[in-house]
């Protein structure tokens, strides 16, 4: 089965880099947010939207291999494919790359679908809304 992959492009700023103007490693996790977040978008499901439901999404897993340093003022492309689909969960394939088609940073991301409940009470994990779900199976 072919997987849809999503494109979504970034550029390095100054505030994304160390001393060495090489980008800080913690920030690929932004920019892997970033395009996950512009993904749900383009496929209409506005994540405001849900939270006022009580819905949300929260990273539960990160694999990320660092290959090729990001430096001050690239343009990057961070791609998004859905690797598994669950009932209540996602499991995400990304990549950051240059426009050359380096490869920098390979990601595997594991988010959950989680009911947030009132103040004071504890996040659990549930199945996601099938306005959801059905959205993401069609993206696939």
């Amino acid at each position: 089965m072919n997987k849809l992959t999503f494109k979504w492009p970034i550029r390095v700023y100054y505030e994304d880099t160390d001393a060495g103007g090489i980008v800080y490693y913690a920030n690929y996790l932004k920019f892997l947010e970033r395009a996950r977040t512009e993904w749900l978008r383009s496929l209409g499901i506005e994540q405001d939207t849900w939270l006022m439901h009580r819905i949300g999404f929260v990273v539960r897993q990160v694999q990320m291999d660092l290959l090729q340093p990001a430096r001050f003022n690239d343009e990057l492309i961070v791609t998004v494919v859905v690797e598994r689909l669950g009932k209540a969960s996602v499991v995400f394939a990304q990549q950051v790359m240059r426009e050359d088609g380096a490869i920098l940073c390979q990601a595997q991301i594991k988010a959950a679908c989680v009911n947030l409940g009132e103040s004071g009470e504890s996040v659990k994990a549930v199945p996601m809304p099938v306005e959801i779900f059905e959205v993401l199976k069609r993206a696939n």
